[in-house]
């Protein structure tokens, strides 16, 4: 049985602050919020679904794909919605797939572990090959599972062994810190590392909570730079005062390059923000 892990955030973000990405006094690069080839913004209510197995017909959670492929080759990233009460057989996948849950409770684990729903704000990682079942309690389930190639479902029978473990982290052993090198950022702004290498270029992946009422920006540095709304409504500004989007939950923005996200938080309510790059980004 997975247990939830905190222990792990701990130690990812010793590792993490001894060679920061992520800084809030970097120079930003010059603004450019008009939306090219380069950027891209998709709003929830514009996501197109289809199912995520085919094979289980009406039974099978619906998929969105956000950004890259979930079908094809290379890396991707997809909303899954379950219905209410949804339990999957026992099955694999041919890789590894990470998820942050978005609304509801979903539970994924081995077939005989107890149940261990997570809520919004957690986070866990299926390695490839594993037996296991995902569950969903809840009307409103949606989730955010990012993949690096061609995903597929497959059955248990199927199984094989891998070097990766499998990880639950709940919304409550979530660490947040300041920044990387641990004293108060003035805007309000946590940072919370969920995997990867965040130093030399390498893909890493992070939650940021911007404060309620807070209006900047994100400057991401990375040749590549995705991210997705995992709770409040933030806004989202394209190309002037006027072209403003509401990002609901599940909404996603992306950049390639250095790049210039203007976003704000409405007053009363926090927003947190899933983030996917390979460099240096940071929140003014």
């Amino acid at each position: 049985m997975r247990k939830f892990l905190a222990l792990l955030l701990v130690s990812f973000v010793i590792a993490a602050c001894t060679s920061s990405q992520i800084t809030s006094d970097s120079v930003a690069p010059k603004p450019k919020v008009e939306l090219t080839s380069d950027s891209e913004v998709v709003l929830m209510s514009e996501v197109q679904w289809e199912d995520l197995n085919p094979a289980r017909g009406d039974k099978s959670p619906q998929a969105g794909t956000l950004w890259g492929s979930r079908t094809g080759s290379g890396a991707g990233g997809f909303l899954l919605k379950p219905v209410d009460g949804f339990e999957s057989p026992p099955h694999i996948h041919n890789i590894a797939y990470r998820g942050v849950v978005i609304s509801g409770t979903i539970h994924n684990d081995d077939p005989n572990a107890e149940k261990m729903w997570m809520s919004q704000g957690s986070f866990w990682t299926q390695p490839a090959g594993g037996v296991h079942i995902t569950a969903a309690k809840g009307n409103n389930n949606l989730a955010y599972i990012e993949v690096e190639d061609k995903f597929g479902v497959l059955p248990a029978e199927k199984a094989f062994s891998s070097a990766e473990k499998p990880i639950n982290v709940d919304v409550s052993n979530i660490l947040w810190i300041d920044n990387l090198e641990m004293p108060a950022v003035s805007n309000g702004t946590k940072v919370a590392f969920l995997w990867g290498r965040p130093q030399d270029n390498h893909l890493y992946g992070t939650l940021i909570k911007l404060p309620a009422g807070f209006s900047g920006k994100i400057n991401s540095q990375g040749s590549t730079f995705h991210a997705v709304v995992i709770q409040g409504k933030p806004q989202y500004q394209v190309s002037s005062d006027t072209d403003i989007k509401t990002l609901e939950p599940g909404s996603y923005f992306g950049s390639k390059g250095n790049w210039v996200h203007q976003v704000s938080s409405k007053a009363g309510e926090e927003s947190i923000i899933y983030v996917r790059t390979d460099g240096k980004f940071d929140v003014t």
